[in-house]
């Protein structure tokens, strides 16, 4: 972390464009019928038979309310300035059972996405983030390419409903990760699903399609060493470069499967959606690869251990440069923290770096801070990356926080000045 005190002022490209990013699982409550929950209550019973409780672990339960309460998030958001915001559809609610349809569920997201846009907020709509039907996951969910006619009857019922309202698809989100041989097959076939989605969403609107990717920097422990930069370079490309070679050659090329060469895939992003946060650090010396925080850059924001303890905005400058053959939407950055003043550091490193990207050219259109809303953060509500409050102990009354309003004064001036931050940080804060 350096002194951000010090940091001059930067702006950003008129029409920039500015908001936040949730998944509806996180943030909706109740998603009794998606994998996601199934997998929550299972947990949940395997720890309660074993003795052996995780005193972070909790299931998701009523989440943030977000399902009954949007309309109040909603206001929130305008309020806050944003002009931009991402949200999911859950296709568990949509089709709780195999063929059975919900009206009255695909009329919800219908009105959440009405209101959005009578607001003047722009949407980003991701399709599946991470959840799907718990029937579909027994089939095998995206194991299976066969099960590509589950998905292609889903996009048909939803597509035509919501796709007026729509401004920027997210087909997918972050199916790029993970060296394991499920995981090889589930993004080997995911690219297939992404770009036969990308087609049918083509059916119902014109308007930019993409799947959210999640980009970290992976950094070798020791530079000068052989084997680590050899496994840096490998996870690069197990994880990022399939997709990006894929999206634009058409040639889908992952380790531990033949290639294959489909022209259907090629040009499927009409921008990148990157999900950006820190770097990775990878040892050749441990079997999985996990090289841990360095101590000396460690920050640790949070009393449990959690994978995003260090500041690192040069992430963004160093893995959005690789990026300049298309436009770029920052779908998804944000800080993890229990005070609020870390996110305020976080919030102008990052976007100063982004700015610098920006001008070494390129053409980043829009960033939105992942969340919201303080949400479930896949097993524990510790974890927190809200602008805004969510009070677990009472009614889960939002209350924005100071970033909040030094966010809302970025937006407004398209930039960030250095006298913005004296009226919401005074030093430095320490790490627990």
């Amino acid at each position: 972390m350096i002194d951000v005190f010090g940091i001059r002022d930067f702006t950003f490209p008129k029409g920039f464009l500015w908001g936040s990013a949730t998944a509806a699982h996180q943030i909706e409550g109740d998603n009794i019928h998606s994998s996601s929950w199934h997998n929550e209550q299972e947990r949940a019973k395997r720890e309660k038979e074993s003795g052996k409780k995780d005193p972070y672990f909790e299931v998701s339960g009523m989440a943030c309310d977000h399902y009954n309460r949007y309309p109040e998030d909603i206001q929130l958001l305008s309020d806050l300035g944003h002009r931009a915001f991402r949200l999911g559809v859950e296709w568990a609610r949509i089709e709780p059972e195999e063929g059975h349809f919900e009206e009255k569920e695909a009329d919800h997201y219908v009105r959440e996405l009405s209101l959005l846009k009578e607001k003047g907020i722009r949407t980003f709509v991701t399709l599946v983030h991470f959840s799907v039907p718990q029937w579909f996951a027994e089939r095998g969910a995206w194991k299976q390419l066969a099960n590509f006619r589950y998905f292609e009857r889903y996009l048909k019922y939803i597509l035509p409903r919501i796709s007026p309202y729509v401004d920027f698809w997210n087909v997918f989100n972050e199916f790029n990760l993970g060296l394991s041989q499920e995981a090889i097959i589930n993004k080997f076939n995911q690219v297939i699903f992404h770009a036969r989605g990308y087609h049918l969403i083509r059916q119902y609107s014109r308007n930019p399609v993409s799947s959210a990717h999640a980009l970290v920097q992976y950094c070798g422990k020791r530079q000068n060493d052989r084997f680590d930069r050899a496994m840096q370079e490998y996870k690069d490309v197990v994880d990022h470069e399939f997709f990006f070679h894929a999206i634009r050659t058409g040639e889908l090329v992952v380790p531990g499967h033949d290639d294959i060469i489909d022209r259907e895939i090629k040009d499927t992003c009409d921008y990148w959606s990157i999900n950006l946060y820190t770097r990775e650090i990878v040892d050749a010396r441990k079997a999985d690869l996990s090289g841990g925080r360095y101590p000396f850059t460690r920050t640790r924001m949070l009393p449990m251990d959690f994978y995003l303890e260090e500041f690192y905005p040069e992430c963004m400058y160093h893995n959005l440069t690789r990026l300049a053959d298309r436009p770029v939407y920052i779908t998804e950055n944000g800080c993890c923290c229990m005070d609020d003043r870390f996110r305020i550091v976080y919030l102008v490193e990052y976007l100063c770096a982004l700015s610098e990207a920006i001008c070494a050219g390129v053409d980043v259109r829009g960033y939105l801070y992942w969340s919201l809303l303080d949400n479930y953060e896949w097993g524990s509500y510790v974890p927190r990356f809200g602008l805004v409050d969510v009070d677990r102990s009472g009614d889960l009354r939002r209350t924005p926080k100071p970033s909040a309003y030094l966010y809302k004064e970025i937006i407004e001036n398209n930039g960030y000045r250095r006298e913005m931050l004296d009226k919401y940080l005074k030093e430095m804060p320490r790490v627990l």
